[in-house]
């Protein structure tokens, strides 16, 4: 498998979310188009879990307007012993959050509000300090 070119900046911010949060085991950034942007995993397919993060935002995305809701913040999938969350960056980029049954959804909920708003920040050109 070729080696993809990960900016570093996002990569730490992942690495930091991945050891800030109990229970988060992997983390990828995407664009809404299913690209990968960047990767913290060991066991999944980045690439894989771009296309279907782009796939579950869009989905969600129309059930919120069909709803009557405006905008999306997350989608959150459960299942008997994974997590996976599904965050909007931006318009245009996604972080997905992929975690064990011991994910501590409260401290997720509290941190990435800062980790969103880092990620958007190196996207637009600013790295934050």
């Amino acid at each position: 498998m070729p080696e993809i070119h990960q900016p570093e900046p996002l990569v730490e911010v992942l690495t930091a979310l991945r050891e800030g949060v109990m229970g988060v085991s992997e983390t990828v950034v995407s664009t809404v188009d299913g690209l990968l942007v960047a990767a913290d995993v060991d066991a999944v397919h980045a690439e894989s879990i771009a296309a279907l993060s782009a796939a579950t935002h869009s989905l969600a995305l129309r059930m919120a307007h069909e709803a009557g809701g405006t905008g999306l913040r997350d989608v959150t999938t459960r299942s008997a012993d994974r997590h996976v969350v599904v965050q909007a960056i931006n318009d245009r980029a996604l972080l997905t959050i992929l975690g064990d049954d011991g994910l501590d959804l409260n401290r997720l909920q509290h941190d990435t509000h800062t980790t969103l708003e880092h990620l958007a920040k190196i996207l637009a050109g600013d790295t934050p300090r």
